[in-house]
């Protein structure tokens, strides 16, 4: 018997192979249940209730491909193990950089088939309030997901996403997955080119004026461990090309030395920039570009993400109240409202100073909406109206706001504003908004 029973979906058309395989898990001591079609199981009720879906990507109906996307943008997709034909695997590697578990190809070894499922026994397969590191959203979820999935390698990994969204935070997960030595972060657009390379990769005593004994640089002192390098775009042109072979080749030199020395860790970089756009910005090396991106996650801005609003404002009050040493009762829903409706330029980071100062600043026990957002006391108070009015009032203006965002397109808009497209044109009918 397995150490833990996992609830398991298995889409599988093929009656045989399906009566195998669920007559075979159910031997190993899961539950399972067991859809022929794509849209049954969309349909069912259970599917966001299992711990894991193992899917064949050809289905009569719709394709497993389809079922993962549908049931991701509902928020309901458990983590899928996809099983392939041998010209699918190009398939399924792009639906895990997607947010999809693993993948298995066929004909294949039952005890492997086991072992893949084992894994999900050791760890939880969903985020909930307690446990989620990233965040609740189905886009964070879908991160973690796959972080825990590249920590089972030693690949390079580059993360990218906006300032302030939370690259590093998502380096450390990765870090904590593996089990790896020490984490080791280098931020290139903070010490100065001429210091990088030594930094680095240390050097020898005498390589250059003032160099009175070596120094180890963070190549060496990482040992097996993560060593992160954050703003990899801002890295000097020179520096490349070592970066480069030290990803390639694993080793490297300390400045001034002579003998290779070997690269034991893995790089793990990230970037708010567009590596391989070009621009005024000096070019990113290509052939650096595709080395790094190995095993790529992009980490959306949180305007695009608003479900993690209320969990983060949560997370990072209770952190700044410990920091700080009080002890507040939470958010106006006033506050709560405006925070949902900002765009959040500076992501996370913003939010959290944001937090910090007004808890620092707050007169009383709950934080409200000047608190947070102090820019607001500079606006002269409107005539005073309704709650009616004013709920109305910002309903109209939020919409307004979200059409400008998506230059007039609905559903964009509707995604903006976490509502359906049905909703959105009702709202709009009933508010008087014009279009065009």
């Amino acid at each position: 018997m397995p150490s833990q029973s996992l609830q398991i979906g298995l889409l599988e058309d093929d009656p045989i192979m399906g009566a195998a395989v669920a007559q075979r898990l159910g031997i190993e001591g899961h539950a399972v249940e067991w859809w022929q079609r794509g849209a049954e199981a969309l349909a069912s009720e259970r599917l966001a209730q299992m711990d894991i879906v193992v899917c064949d990507l050809r289905l009569p109906d719709l394709n497993g491909e389809e079922v993962f996307r549908k049931a991701s943008l509902e928020g309901t997709a458990p983590p899928f193990l996809f099983v392939t034909g041998y010209g699918e695997i190009d398939q399924a590697v792009q639906l895990m950089r997607q947010g999809a578990c693993d993948y298995i190809t066929k004909p294949f070894e039952f005890s492997d088939f086991l072992e893949r499922l084992a894994r999900f026994a050791r760890r939880p397969p969903k985020a909930d309030e307690e446990t989620a590191v990233l965040g609740l959203s189905p886009d964070m979820v879908a991160a973690e997901a796959m972080l825990a999935r590249y920590a089972e390698t030693r690949l390079p990994v580059l993360i990218t996403g906006e300032t302030g969204v939370g690259k590093e935070v998502a380096a450390r997960l990765l870090h904590e997955l593996s089990g790896a030595g020490p984490f080791m972060a280098v931020n290139c657009a903070a010490i100065p080119d001429q210091l990088l390379e030594s930094e680095i990769f240390g050097h020898e005593r005498g390589a250059f004026t003032d160099s009175v004994r070596r120094h180890l640089g963070y190549a060496e002192r990482v040992g097996e461990g993560i060593l992160f390098l954050d703003e990899i775009g801002e890295m000097p042109a020179a520096l490349q090309p070592k970066i480069l072979r030290l990803v390639e080749e694993r080793e490297f030199h300390r400045v001034g030395g002579e003998s290779p020395l070997a690269f034991r860790g893995r790089i793990v970089a990230a970037t708010h920039r567009d590596l391989l756009a070009g621009g005024e910005v000096e070019a990113f090396r290509a052939d650096l570009f595709y080395r790094l991106s190995v095993l790529p996650m992009a980490i959306k801005p949180l305007r695009e993400r608003p479900a993690d609003i209320p969990w983060l404002m949560r997370r990072l009050l209770a952190a700044s109240a410990e920091m700080q040493g009080r002890a507040p009762l939470g958010f106006t829903s006033a506050a709560e409202e405006r925070a949902l409706a900002y765009a959040w330029p500076g992501n996370v980071r913003e939010l959290r100073n944001r937090i910090d100062r007004a808890l620092a600043l707050a007169e009383g026990d709950w934080i409200g909406e000047v608190d947070l957002f102090p820019e607001d006391r500079a606006v002269a108070e409107p005539p005073f109206a309704s709650l009616a009015d004013t709920r109305q009032a910002a309903e109209k203006r939020q919409i307004e706001r979200a059409l400008a965002e998506t230059n007039g397109q609905m559903q964009g808009a509707a995604k903006l504003l976490g509502i359906s497209r049905t909703t959105l044109w009702e709202k709009i009918t009933r508010l008087g908004i014009q279009l065009g």
